[in-house]
C-alpha cells in the first residue's frame, strides 16, 4: 500500500534537496538548526528518480545565506538550495564547497594545537582541491579528505 504524505507549503524559508541519504541530521548540526525551536520537515532516505535515495530538509522561517548553504557541500556536494519567499521558489542554486571552514571540523591530528584542551584555538581548514574535496589544517598542515569529513564534524 502506498501512502501519500501531504506536506504544507512554507511561506518563507529554505529547502535543501538532493542530500545523500542519512545526512540530514548532520547537516542540521552544521547549520546549527535546533529542531525544538525551528519548524522543519526532515525526510530521510526517500525515493528519488535522480539519486535512487535522498534526504530533504525543509526549514521554515530561515533563509540560508550562500555561505551557510555552501557548508552543506562538505557532506552533500550535489545538494540544491531552494530559497522560498511568498510560497514560491525565489532562488535556486547548487552548493559549492567553502574556501575556508572554521570551528566545526575537528583536526584528525592528535598533536594539533586545536586538540590541546589547554589552548582555546578553533580549527581553521583551507580548501586544497575540489575534486577530490580536500582541506588542509591551517595550524598543523594535516590534509583531510572528502571521505573523512563526516567523521570530523564536531557535535553541536
Amino acid at each position: 500500500m502506498i501512502v501519500a504524505l501531504k506536506v504544507k507549503r512554507i511561506e518563507m524559508g529554505t529547502v535543501l534537496d538532493h542530500l545523500p541519504p542519512g545526512t540530514a541530521p548532520q547537516i542540521m548540526r552544521i547549520l546549527d538548526i535546533d529542531p525544538t525551536e525551528t519548524t522543519l520537515l526532515v525526510a530521510i532516505n526517500v525515493e528519488s528518480s535522480k539519486m535512487g535515495r535522498k534526504d530533504i530538509l525543509k526549514i521554515e522561517g530561515k533563509i540560508l545565506s550562500e555561505e551557510e548553504a555552501n557548508k552543506v557541500a562538505l557532506v552533500a556536494p550535489n545538494a540544491t538550495v531552494n530559497i522560498v519567499r511568498d510560497y514560491s521558489v525565489a532562488e535556486k542554486f547548487q552548493v559549492k564547497p567553502p574556501e575556508r571552514v572554521e570551528g566545526f571540523l575537528r583536526c584528525p591530528n592528535p598533536n594539533c594545537i586545536t586538540n590541546d584542551e589547554r589552548e582555546p584555538v578553533d580549527t581553521v581548514f583551507v580548501r586544497e582541491s575540489k575534486k577530490p574535496l580536500e582541506y588542509r589544517c591551517r595550524y598543523c598542515e594535516r590534509t583531510v579528505r572528502e571521505d573523512q569529513i563526516r567523521e570530523l564534524i564536531r557535535p553541536s
